[in-house]
């Protein structure tokens, strides 16, 4: 298992990024959120098998169409974020 805090730049918000993370997340099996940051990035944390979560990571430097990614920090996850409630990959409220 591996567990990754994402902080995603660019164009990442009103371009359905969130809606596209939760349904990449959900085909390779990944649990996790994902929500908007008030500073115009994304925040996630995905956790799942390593091989899935380094393809969605991978994934997540595209993006779908209409985003323009700049940059992914990633890391783990800081002790203020929220943690995983369970199985599945879900859109929280936003940061």
């Amino acid at each position: 298992m591996k567990t990754l805090h994402l902080m995603i730049s660019g164009r990442v918000q009103r371009v359905w990024y969130r809606d596209w993370m939760v349904a990449e997340a959900v085909a390779r099996g990944i649990s996790g959120w994902v929500r908007n940051r008030a500073d115009g990035r994304v925040e996630a944390l995905v956790a799942g098998e390593a091989e899935a979560v380094d393809a969605l990571v991978a994934a997540c430097h595209r993006g779908p169409e209409r985003a323009r990614v700049s940059g992914i920090e990633v890391g783990a996850p800081p002790p203020e974020s929220p943690g995983l409630e369970g199985p599945g990959f879900v859109r929280i409220a936003d940061a």
